[in-house]
């Protein structure tokens, strides 16, 4: 792991994702490499006032795990707080948005994939 808990694997960024709103960061901690029953493991950093868009889960169920920050999952119109420690499923089908509520500060958090 880099500074501030960011990981030294390859970093990949996103500019108004889904029809957001700011910058993603996401970095691919399994670098690819096949880890059944799981599809992904990202770690991701939305800019201060970011949004992700909505968006249909069509590939793989997920789970998003809150790291840091002070953020929102939608979740097929259901909102949940996305705060260090919160777990939010996400069933193959259901449509996500992320919010960052703060204006000052990145909201950090986990996104695992697995497969359907």
């Amino acid at each position: 792991m880099a500074d501030h808990g960011i990981p030294d694997s390859p970093r990949f960024s996103h500019t108004a994702l889904f029809g957001g709103r700011g910058q993603v960061d996401v970095w691919d901690l399994l670098r690819g490499r096949a880890a059944p029953p799981f599809a992904a493991v990202l770690r991701c950093r939305l800019a201060a006032g970011g949004h992700v868009g909505r968006h249909v889960q069509e590939h793989h169920p997920e789970l998003i795990i809150g790291i840091d920050g002070d953020g929102e999952a939608r979740v097929d119109g259901t909102h949940h707080a996305l705060t260090g420690g919160a777990a939010v499923h996400l069933p193959l089908g259901s449509v996500l948005e992320i919010v960052n509520r703060s204006d000052s500060a990145p909201l950090d958090y986990f996104i695992i994939k697995a497969h359907a």
